[in-house]
This record gives structure tokens, C-alpha cells and sequence, in this order.
């Protein structure tokens, strides 16, 4: 691409960005220069930010969905002393991901990773693609994981959308996005050759400022861009049921999911569950019926294995 392409092409994501939400492109351009300056001050210290590690960086980025950051802090660095590139996860036993896993919840991301290693070893020659379309063709790897990969390990221009960002954007825009609107947007906003520095702080403002329940709009730094905050922040929020907006969680305690967490955590410290224990380790003893169901789920989603005579054990 020559260069009087590339900057047409820049300014032309610039002004789609510019369409979703609303803004002039200066005011674009004005929003990129004040985020940018409030997270070089602002930007948190998590340790997979010290790495360019396309593994590490997918490792990290399976664990932060659906768990807080102060849980992966810790299990990040003990992930990948066990499993330090996709080779060594390819190798091992499924079962030993699993309860490499066990505690983080959602375990299926586990098996999900064990089966994107096992890719990457058999058609990548053990290493991660760069490419944005070849990282959305690795199995368990959606959208948001593969701009995050793409632009964490490799520094690509592309924006990443996750909860955080697509609430940011649609209050910016003070209505809720369609899907495309939003991935346009955050791709359109990232400045030139900066996709790292961009996206961790546009991670960090949702995370930090513009948080989903009592949002910090005195110290955000991109407020006077904000339509929902001009309006008086009036209801419903723009941001809820906006494209990537996570709506809330069920509860969890006497879940399905909470009865599948507790057998699979008794797999991963070695258990072997006959039939007839299932409904006690999953915490409903008087309701068998249910324990088989959510555990037949467990079985298929390959987080468990049933010997001949039907015991569950880690496959």
C-alpha cells in the first residue's frame, strides 16, 4: 500500500468512526489525542502487558472472559509455566488443561484452548498466525479474541471490542450500536501504529471510568465528546443492550453452572464419580435427575469422560 493510500484509508475509518458516533473529525481527532494522554498516565500494570507473546497474550485474553482481573493475575503466570507455548498444551492430555484451569469458571475455554493449540501446532507450525482472518479460523477463537491477538501480540491497527469498549462507544454515540457500527467505530478510532497503546486504553476507560453502574464522568477524559453525558446521562442508558455490552449474569449460586463448577473441580483434584455420587458432589443430593442432566451437558462439552461402567473421570 503506498503511502498516500494508507492515508486515505486512515481517513476514510476516521470518518466512518466519525459517522457511528456522531463527531466531526476533528472531534475525532480530539478524542484520540485526550484518551491517549490519560492513559499514558492512567494505564494499569498487569502482567501480560509485559509481553508481545502471541500465546501468552491468547492465554490471557480466554482467562479475562468471564473472570475478574484480579483472579488472573495469579493464574496467568502459573498457566504458562505448565503450558509455555502451544506445542507443550498440544501434547498434553485435554484433562490436564482442564485442571490446569479448574477455578476460573467456564471451563469449556480450557478445552477451547487445548483444541486451538492443537491447530496451531498441526497447520501453523506451532506458532500463532498474525493475520487477523487466519486467527478468526482457529477454533474457539471468536472476534473479540482474534483483534485482541492481533493487536496486543502483533500491534495491528485494529480495534478491539469487548464490554467495556462497546459501553464507552455507545455512550459516545448516546444510542445503542448495531454490531458493525461498533467494530467500525473502534476500528476507525485507532490512530496510526498505535494499536497497542490505543486499545489497552480504551480497555482501561470502560474498566476504570466508564463503568457500567456508577460511571466516573468528572474525571473521564473524553466527557465533552459524550453525547449520553451532554443529555443529563438520562435512562435507559444508551449502553445497555448496545452491540459487545454484556448484560447481567444469572445468579450463580444454585445454578446449573455452579453444580457443573463443583464437578468439574472434583475431577480436576483427581476424583473419580460413580453415577451415584453425582448428585452429591454437584451439591443436590435429593435432586439426581438434575445432576445427570448437567452432567451429561459436562460430557459433552468434553470437560469430563465416562469409563465403561459410567463413572466420570477428567478424559
Amino acid at each position: 500500500m503506498t503511502a498516500g493510500a494508507g492515508a486515505r484509508r486512515r481517513s476514510s475509518t476516521a470518518g466512518a468512526a466519525g459517522a457511528v458516533l456522531g463527531l466531526s473529525p476533528a472531534e475525532v481527532g480530539a478524542l484520540r489525542r485526550t484518551c491517549s494522554a490519560w492513559a499514558a498516565r492512567a494505564q494499569r500494570d498487569l502482567p501480560w502487558r509485559g509481553t508481545r507473546d502471541p500465546w501468552g497474550v491468547l492465554v490471557s485474553e480466554l482467562m479475562l472472559q468471564q473472570t475478574q482481573v484480579a483472579r488472573v493475575v495469579d493464574r496467568w503466570p502459573k498457566f504458562l509455566a505448565r503450558f509455555p507455548t502451544p506445542a507443550v498444551c498440544a501434547a498434553a492430555p485435554v484433562g490436564e488443561v482442564i485442571a490446569a484451569w479448574a477455578g476460573l469458571g467456564y471451563n469449556r475455554r480450557a478445552v477451547n484452548l487445548h483444541r486451538c493449540a492443537v491447530v496451531v501446532v498441526a497447520e501453523h507450525d506451532g506458532a500463532l498466525p498474525s493475520d487477523l482472518a487466519a486467527l478468526l479460523r482457529l477454533p474457539g477463537i471468536g472476534p473479540y479474541t482474534a483483534r485482541a491477538v492481533a493487536a496486543f501480540a502483533f500491534e495491528a491497527d485494529v480495534g478491539v471490542l469487548d464490554t467495556n469498549v462497546g459501553r464507552v462507544l455507545a455512550r459516545v454515540a448516546g444510542r445503542p450500536l448495531a454490531p458493525a457500527e461498533a467494530q467500525a467505530a473502534a476500528d476507525g478510532l485507532v490512530p496510526r501504529r498505535r494499536g497497542w497503546a490505543w486499545n489497552q486504553g480504551m480497555l482501561d476507560l470502560g474498566a476504570m471510568v466508564c463503568t457500567a453502574r456508577a460511571p466516573r464522568c468528572d474525571t473521564c477524559p473524553i466527557v465533552r465528546r459524550c453525547a449520553w453525558r451532554r443529555a443529563g446521562n438520562p435512562e435507559p442508558d444508551p449502553a445497555r443492550g448496545s452491540a459487545a455490552v454484556a448484560g447481567g449474569q444469572s445468579r450463580f449460586a444454585g445454578s446449573d453452572r455452579q453444580g457443573r463448577g463443583r464437578l468439574v473441580a472434583a475431577l480436576a483434584a483427581g476424583a473419580v464419580v460413580p453415577p451415584d455420587e453425582l448428585a452429591t458432589v454437584m451439591g443436590w443430593p435429593d435432586d439426581p435427575a438434575r445432576a445427570r442432566r448437567v452432567a451429561d451437558g459436562v460430557l459433552r462439552d468434553g470437560l469430563a469422560a465416562a469409563r465403561p461402567d459410567g463413572a466420570l473421570t477428567l478424559p
